[in-house]
């Protein structure tokens, strides 16, 4: 009998085929994004040093209080507005854009086009 690969195997897969593309730099670091069942988070990383330059997710107070639900297509496009301020604070203005293994559509479209609408070009 054939054994079926889940969901979570077949999204790292394709996070790995990614990531294997790109890379973020100083100059334009990587915003990865990743969704669980219940949260949206996203990070600016540089690669080359391994550290995280800004981060936001729904798990936040401030982020929280704003929001009814934080699994639904308006959380997802408020992270991506607030990933946004404060990456262009910290004088970041153009970045890679790293999907985590996710289908660009709903969600994590939402979190992109936000981010994108706030400042930020990928």
């Amino acid at each position: 009998m054939v054994s079926k690969e889940s969901r979570v195997e077949i999204r790292v897969k394709k996070h790995n085929r990614i990531r294997n593309r790109f890379s973020g730099t100083a100059a334009r670091p990587r915003l990865a994004v990743f969704r669980s069942n219940n949260h949206m988070y996203a990070q600016i990383i540089d690669d080359v040093e391994g550290k995280t330059l800004v981060s936001a997710s729904t798990m936040e107070k401030e982020i929280k209080a704003e929001l009814d639900k934080t699994n639904n297509v308006e959380a997802a496009a408020y992270v991506g507005t607030v990933i946004a301020k404060r990456a262009i604070e910290k004088g970041i203005k153009e970045v890679v854009f790293d999907r985590g293994g996710f289908i660009y559509q709903g969600k994590i479209a939402a979190l992109a086009d936000a981010a994108r609408e706030a400042g930020l070009e990928f």
